[in-house]
């Protein structure tokens, strides 16, 4: 499996709305970060589908390495 790219290091803030369904970047190519453009598709990672519970604040991983995918973890400190 290919190692993605480190988007950046720390969490990215996005506003999700309820019942509402996102794709996470998981590979780090995406120029829509931290969510999917369909950039993967030179890489064997896909994207994480994941519906939002409610509306909300959430923080999801930029470093691509949290063991919670999508959410951030703060893996990305010891990068």
């Amino acid at each position: 499996m290919s190692d993605p790219v480190v988007a950046q290091k720390g969490p990215y803030e996005i506003e999700v709305t309820a019942d509402t369904t996102y794709a996470w970047c998981r590979c780090g190519l995406s120029k829509k970060q931290p969510l999917c453009d369909g950039a993967h598709t030179v890489t064997d990672l896909r994207p994480i589908i994941w519906q939002a519970e409610k509306d909300a604040i959430v923080y999801l991983c930029g470093c691509k390495h949290s063991q919670d995918k999508p959410y951030c973890d703060g893996t990305h400190n010891s990068l």
